[in-house]
């Protein structure tokens, strides 16, 4: 009898937990932590940025590696940083790493995904002491404080290209990557700030949902961030929450025959949105207007999805035709392989509608290095049309976080080019309060409906499963980071 009591005991004392997630990852890099399938490991994990935003509460945006900030004027933030913080090497945090850790980020000798957050913003910095330092933006920038929560901050010996150990100020680092196979994070006993309940955690790799859920079912792992609605079947370990992801298809408006507005037009028209919700995707699942999820400011409730059909869809073909495009010209749908639950089924779903209303579509399934090379800039030279079936994630509460990069001439994922377009997210940008709502209320409606800009497709719903001996509940923030230290023992 004394041996069966022991054993729960023991296992329940245990503080070193598995994740299984559904992706690999193909670089450690901090700058790179906005990238899902990187950020789940490595942000606030072993990497801080100097803000944080509550996504459990309504505290707003919190402080992390910054104590506070000030609106100086004219477009300069002052950002007092946390004193006595240590690098996971031993070495001092200051002020001199916020500037080398920017200065990276918008280095033109790598590609850091970060920096896409801050459209054509310039930042300064000016080191006022070693634990204060000014950021000026031009144009002014009155976000700056949350745009603070993308950038990870590394040590300014820190060399220009891409790391494969990171030296972060987080709770944790990385002491084990072994390519396709597993990532070990161990505590550490140096941390600046509370001691997370997690010693270690160790994150491996399997592509089947009904794996992952069998898993932590089994007891051999802890958490899978990403199973389907398929297996979230226990409520005692399963949670299903919408999340903050948007599933498109990103239109590169330069190859024929994306540049008539007729075919983009007969490309949403062609896609039965409807048919996708309780079947390949989770009931739900919301049918998207914007690149945003409803909760971000300035949504424009007068949106609906574009509507089915398919003659439609087959007459702006025809129309199309008749006047010289191409419509018959190959279409190239590219899905990120495990980007989403079902996603090669999605794909193959489109595929066959756009087929059917008269498209000359095909579908190709890529890992995530490779699908970077269709989704951001510089795209492949003589490349064919490309539709890419992307998955974005905005949690923010702001579009700045999203329409640049997504849709102005110079941002990296856009396959817009449109001076109305780059006028009102310039001036969206450095508007304040009523007028910001508005100017990207009036956006999402030109690139929808005016210029049909891609093809919106769903709002997202996650589902979880987690070990009965954690206290975790995830967020709307989940599929993007996991926060080691918000994770707690029964």
């Amino acid at each position: 009898m004394a041996t069966g009591l022991v054993a729960p005991a023991m296992a329940q004392s245990n503080t070193d937990i598995t994740v299984v997630l559904s992706e690999e990852l193909d670089l450690v890099e901090p700058c790179m932590a906005t990238r899902s399938n990187i950020g789940r490991v490595i942000m606030e994990n072993i990497s801080e940025t100097l803000t944080e935003l509550d996504v459990r509460g309504d505290k707003g945006l919190m402080p992390r590696l910054a104590d506070s900030w000030e609106d100086k004027g004219n477009g300069t933030w002052q950002f007092k940083l946390h004193p006595g913080v240590k690098f996971s090497d031993g070495s001092d945090f200051d002020a001199a790493d916020v500037k080398h850790s920017f200065d990276r980020v918008f280095s033109d000798q790598i590609t850091c995904e970060s920096k896409r957050y801050f459209a054509d913003t310039k930042l300064d910095f000016n080191i006022v002491d070693a634990n204060t330092i000014d950021v000026t933006a031009t144009p002014a920038q009155p976000i700056l404080p949350l745009l603070m929560s993308l950038v990870t901050i590394v040590p300014s010996e820190t060399p220009i290209e891409f790391v494969r150990d990171p030296i972060g100020t987080g709770p944790y680092k990385m002491t084990e990557w072994t390519a396709g196979q597993q990532i070990v994070l161990t505590r550490r006993d140096d941390y600046w700030g509370a001691a997370p309940a997690v010693t270690k955690a160790t994150y491996l790799f399997r592509s089947e949902p009904a794996v992952r859920a069998a898993m932590v079912e089994a007891g051999e792992a802890d958490i899978a961030p990403q199973i389907t609605e398929v297996e979230a079947t226990n409520p005692k370990t399963d949670f299903t929450y919408p999340n903050s992801e948007t599933v498109y298809l990103r239109i590169d408006q330069t190859v024929e025959p994306m540049g008539d507005l007729r075919v983009r037009q007969a490309l949403n028209a062609a896609i039965d949105r409807e048919a996708f919700i309780g079947t390949v995707l989770a009931a739900g699942t919301e049918l998207a207007v914007a690149m945003v999820p409803p909760t971000t400011l300035g949504w424009n409730s007068t949106l609906t999805p574009p509507a089915y059909d398919l003659e439609g869809a087959k007459a702006l073909l025809a129309a199309a035709a008749a006047d010289g495009v191409n419509v018959k010209a190959p279409v190239e749908v590219i899905a990120r392989t495990e980007n989403f639950p079902h996603v090669t089924e999605v794909g193959e779903a489109l595929v066959d509608m756009l087929n059917e209303a008269g498209f000359n579509a095909s579908l190709r399934m890529v890992e995530v290095a490779e699908h970077e090379q269709y989704y951001s800039k510089p795209y492949p030279e003589g490349r064919p049309a490309q539709l890419v079936v992307a998955q974005h994630d905005n949690s923010r509460g702001d579009p700045v976080f999203s329409m640049y990069f997504k849709y102005h001439s110079q941002g990296t994922q856009s396959g817009v080019n449109d001076p109305k377009v780059d006028a009102l997210i310039e001036k969206a940008s450095a508007a304040t309060g009523e007028e910001r709502a508005a100017l990207w209320s009036e956006l999402f409606a030109y690139v929808q409906k005016d210029i049909v800009a891609d093809a919106l497709l769903f709002h997202m719903v996650g589902h979880s499963r987690v070990s009965e001996r954690l206290a975790f509940t995830p967020t709307i923030a989940t599929n993007q980071q996991l926060q080691l230290s918000e994770i707690g023992f029964k």
